[in-house]
Order: structure tokens, then sequence, then C-alpha cells
């Protein structure tokens, strides 16, 4: 393993806000909220079982996986990686399925990246899914339909992780970025209370009991 490989969750963190991998990565700043819990525990739970087999598949789950081509250098653990005959499948597990959407682009390059790994060390051409556990519901990934677009996003991500990796700097604000649902909101922009001034306050109080 190289000194700057990059883990494949940093690649979902980025794509969902620099700023916020800048705070976790660079930083070291973590916070949870019941998206985050809801989604470690639902993980927790699929690495937990044993693998299986059946007449015709074999499922694994928490399998680590690498790629360290120079392009690369990328490392991770898909959730379940199921091989028939010679087709092997990732399935990734999210909480919840995007409303009008069917997938988040972060979580489709999350994904793509696990297959840069898989293939490289399986020498397979895998095929990518992710599986909402609200829906019971796989979706299939067009991963190999879009593989030089994607690639050409990926390397680029991975460039900018590094360059900021080594100058230590956190991205800025992307400005309309969404944060309704991030766990690190408080870290991040902490609300600013309304300073009260002590001595207008009594003169206010003492005014009403006048």
């Amino acid at each position: 393993m190289r000194a700057d490989d990059i883990p494949i969750r940093s690649i979902q963190h980025w794509l969902y806000c620099p700023h916020r991998w800048g705070l976790l990565e660079i930083d070291c700043a973590w916070a949870e909220n019941y998206y985050v819990t809801k989604a470690n525990l639902l993980h927790e739970r699929v690495h937990s079982n044993n693998s299986y087999r059946s007449s015709t598949k074999a499922s694994y789950t928490a399998v680590s996986i690498y790629n360290d081509l120079p392009q690369y250098g990328i490392y991770g653990v898909t959730d379940c990686l199921e091989v028939a005959g010679d087709q092997y499948t990732i399935v990734e597990y999210k909480p919840t399925q995007p409303k009008n959407l069917l997938y988040h682009h972060e979580d489709l390059m999350q994904v793509f990246a696990q297959k840069i790994c898989v293939d490289y060390v399986f020498q397979c051409n895998s095929v990518g899914t992710i599986y909402y556990s609200n829906t019971r519901k796989r979706i299939r990934l067009p991963l190999s339909e879009n593989y030089d677009e994607y690639e050409r996003e990926l390397v680029g991500i991975l460039r900018q992780i590094r360059e900021h990796i080594q100058t230590g700097k956190i991205p800025p604000i992307v400005k309309g970025q969404k944060c309704g649902g991030c766990s690190m909101k408080d870290i991040c922009m902490p609300s600013r209370k309304k300073h009260i001034c002590l001595s207008k306050a009594i003169e206010e109080l003492l005014e009403e009991k006048v």
C-alpha cells in the first residue's frame, strides 16, 4: 500500500461535499445524526452475515479490494460480492432510496470505484448494483455503459483529493450546497445565536415590573 492511497469512502464524501470531506479527512472532525447511524447499523448487519452459497451463486460479505495502478491507488471493502460462474456482482447496501431518483451520483461513483478494484483483483468485468433496504429494490448501475466517462471523473477526483491532502487546505463551501441532512452541519456552519446585552435585558425586565 502506498502512502497516498485513498479509501473508496473518501470519493463518496468528496462528491457529497468537498468541504465536508475536508472536515472529515483533514481536520479529523466527526459527528453523527439519524441518517449516519441508520446507515452504519445497516452496514454492520450486512458485514456480520456469513458468506453463503446456493446452487447458482456464492455471496461474500465485507470483501477487501484494492487497485494499486498509478492512476488509482484506492482500496476499500464491498458490502457484498456475488459470484455466479464468471459473473461478479457488487452489491452496495443503502438504507433509503432517494426521492424521484434511482440513485445518487456519489453512490454510483462509490460503486464504480469498487468495480475498478474488483475487476483488478479478480480479473473480471463486474456488475454494480445498489440495494435499498426501505424499498427492498436492487438497482443495476450503468457502469460499463458509461465506463470512460466515470473513469475520467474518478481520476480527476483522486487528483483533487491528493492535492488537498498534500496542502492541508480544506475546500471551500460550495454555493447552494444542500446541508439539511448532513451530520456535520453544526460543525461546518454553527448557528449564530443572537447576542443579548445583559444590562439592557435587566433594564427591560425592571420596566416590565414597574
